[in-house]
């Protein structure tokens, strides 16, 4: 069984919105649709992430 504190793989889904947050900081003053995509882009790759890390295990 894993062990929780052990298993970070959960941190990627966290991690990839405040990426896209970052990103989508920068095309704010261009569209607001724009600012949203980054958002839900970073989302999308920490659950590629976390799915990559958890069948690791």
């Amino acid at each position: 069984m894993i062990n929780d504190k052990e298993d970070k793989s959960n941190w990627a889904i966290g991690g990839g919105v405040i990426i896209g947050l970052g990103v989508g900081f920068f095309f704010l003053a261009e569209s607001a649709l724009m600012f949203v995509g980054s958002i839900l882009l970073g989302l999308g790759i920490g659950l590629l992430i976390t799915s990559i890390l958890s069948s690791r295990n």
